[in-house]
């Protein structure tokens, strides 16, 4: 019997098989409680009334919803603990503070999983369950052997499960927390960072535990629209868990503008005040206003080709199977075509399971398992949990899905119905093949100097979204007096102005607006997301200093350079500057990327009548804002 299991069968009134649940200092749902240690009672009476809340479970779940931001779906629920109402330590921190001081932790702890998990099984939730692991208990070990089956019991399963780790506490035992969180991994459980950016050993824990899920503090969210240092760290944030397979979590959502923000970045999932708020039966379903804000009809910036071709393209026509056949025969589905790498399992039109070549191989390898287990019907080998996709369901979304389940499904494959009937099968392997493929296409038509979309993807971009109705903003950018730059200091200078300008460029689009560059010194975005104008202002504003450093001393001095015209007169020209010209495109006002195209030109002539960084809108024709 371990330690953990030793302490709660002192105490037959504390289930012995409860989670590690949260110090929980309500992180997402912005309801921080300032340190309760002035305020606690630690006197024997506090001791008795933790012994109190303990025995007689006293203690209550909230929970508070995480969802897809791209998707406006819940994925499931944060678990929070409350203590009783009219106690002192009815606050999470005031709870676990005295249970710290008592000496009481680890049955406060024990009680808190218990009373989240089955609150979450009694409420039927659906998706999963974060609960956090608080830093003490981890100390102790983490050795759970009853845990797994007590998930069974209420009739959850690890998937459900996400273990949430904070670092809070800066005195952690790194390699029992990188040991404990191979433990629970190997369990079924997947991981979770909370609060990354509250301590600054956030990131140490993120390269230690390489977690699934990070969670950006809400000081980092909050206010992020008006801040352009948090929108930088948010970015690199995001950059960083793209590169290491991470989901990000955007806590502490509070106001409209944070959940468009947060949105237009790419991160996954949010929580906060603005979405729900805690409760002890939580909402199951988002309203239809923060569906319609969430799900607008977008391309991303990237990927056009994936978002228009679905797995249709990928379908492929195999063998199938009944559930009552044999082992044997589809042994020999395998043996007979040695390019067969999962066989369906079909009963009365509608996928049931999937048999991969490993898994029945790999079965048939053991010693006597054929002669055992030939005749057997075959449903003992298949997965009866294969990832089925419609026909209808485009590249990107199938990319997606397959990222957000288990790794096994990209080798063995995935089932294609029609309305829920199977077609054919898919696999992984075809998949990146066609996904690289386009990839290269896209590359063909890049410009060399930038590596940004070329015309012809530019011209598909706006019919796409002239086709599909899609409110956008399209928007020309010019340099000016780059002619002059050029001739005098040089092609080599004036390409690095160019670059520095695409960067720039880049910078001020979010996952759903597209840059294109036209060529020479003239680019298009193409914006979808919201607050494009607020970040093109702030862009101009800045570009002033990002000019000048292409300039010598004298130069900057002056303010400009002089050159000569082709009557030889000398002509003064100021530092390069950026004309923005844009025009709100509503469904059906245009037909024609030419059209576009024309009227994005006009805009931008009229904001290089205004010397210097300027951005001119046509509004002209335009019945309200891209929402």
């Amino acid at each position: 019997m371990d330690d953990f299991t030793t302490t709660v069968a002192r105490n037959p009134d504390v289930h012995p098989d409860k989670f590690d649940h949260p110090t929980d200092r309500t992180r997402g749902d912005s309801m921080r409680v300032a340190s309760p240690q002035a305020g606690i009672d630690l006197s024997e009476s506090a001791h008795a009334h933790l012994c109190d809340i303990v025995q007689n479970r006293q203690l209550s779940a909230l929970f508070q919803p995480i969802i897809d931001l791209h998707e406006a779906k819940i994925i499931g629920f944060e678990g929070l603990i409350r203590g009783p109402v009219s106690s002192p330590l009815h606050s999470p921190l005031s709870l676990f503070e005295a249970a710290r001081s008592c000496g009481m932790i680890t049955e406060v702890e024990y009680l808190s999983r218990w009373i989240v998990l089955a609150s979450f099984a009694r409420l039927k939730l659906s998706g999963k369950v974060f609960l956090n692991i608080s830093p003490d208990v981890l100390q102790h070990g983490a050795k759970s052997g009853e845990t797994l089956q007590y998930i069974k019991e209420l009739g959850l399963h690890p998937h459900q499960v996400i273990i949430e780790i904070t670092e809070s506490t800066p005195t952690l035992d790194y390699p029992l927390m990188r040991d404990a969180t191979r433990h629970y991994r190997g369990m079924g459980f997947e991981i979770a960072i909370d609060d990354l950016g509250e301590g600054f050993s956030g990131l140490r824990l993120w390269s230690e535990l390489r977690p699934n899920y990070v969670k950006i503090d809400k000081h980092f969210i909050q206010g992020m629209n008006r801040d352009a240092v948090k929108l930088q760290f948010v970015r690199s944030i995001q950059e960083i868990a793209n590169k290491a397979s991470a989901r990000i979590i955007a806590e502490g959502i509070e106001t409209h503008d944070d959940l468009m923000v947060v949105r237009d970045l790419g991160i996954a999932y949010g929580q906060g005040y603005y979405i729900a708020r805690p409760d002890a039966e939580p909402v199951q379903e988002l309203s239809p206003e923060l569906v319609q804000s969430l799900k607008r009809n977008e391309l991303p910036r990237a990927g056009l080709l994936q978002q228009r071709t679905t797995v249709e393209k990928l379908l492929r026509i195999v063998p199938t199977v009944t559930p009552s056949a044999c082992n044997e025969e589809v042994f020999q589905l395998f043996e007979n075509d040695s390019n067969l790498y999962s066989v369906p399992v079909v009963l009365e039109g509608r996928p049931v399971g999937l048999i991969s070549r490993y898994t029945m191989i790999d079965g048939f390898a053991r010693p006597f398992r054929r002669e055992l287990y030939g005749r057997r019907q075959c449903v003992m080998m298949m997965d009866p949990h294969p990832l089925i996709v419609e026909k209808t369901t485009n590249l990107r979304e199938l990319s997606e899905i397959i990222l957000q389940n288990e790794p096994h499904h990209l080798a063995a494959g995935f089932i294609i119905v029609e309305n829920g009937r199977y077609v054919g099968i898919g696999s992984g392997h075809d998949l990146l093949r066609l996904v690289t493929q386009m990839q290269i296409d896209a590359a063909r038509y890049a410009n060399p100097l930038t590596l940004l979309p070329g015309n012809v993807p530019i011209y598909e971009q706006i019919d796409s979204l002239l086709q599909t109705e899609t409110p956008f903003v399209a928007c020309y950018c010019d340099l000016d007096h780059f002619k002059a730059y050029n001739d005098v200091y040089g092609y080599k200078k004036g390409d690095e102005v160019i670059q520095e300008t695409a960067r720039h460029l880049q910078q001020l689009c979010g996952p759903y607006d597209f840059l294109g560059h036209i060529g020479g010194d003239d680019f298009i975005v193409l914006f979808q997301s919201e607050h494009w104008e607020g970040r093109c202002r702030a862009l101009l504003s800045s570009l002033g200093e990002v000019f000048r450093k292409f300039y010598n001393d004298a130069d900057r001095q002056r303010g400009g350079i002089e050159t000569e015209d082709r009557q030889g007169e000398r002509r003064f020209h100021p530092i390069i500057s950026l004309s923005m010209g844009a025009v709100l495109i509503q469904p059906r006002q245009f037909h024609t990327h030419h059209e576009v195209a024309s009227a994005a030109t006009l805009a931008k002539k009229e904001a290089k009548k205004t010397p210097g960084n300027s951005l001119f809108i046509e509004r002209r024709g335009y019945h309200g804002p891209i929402k």
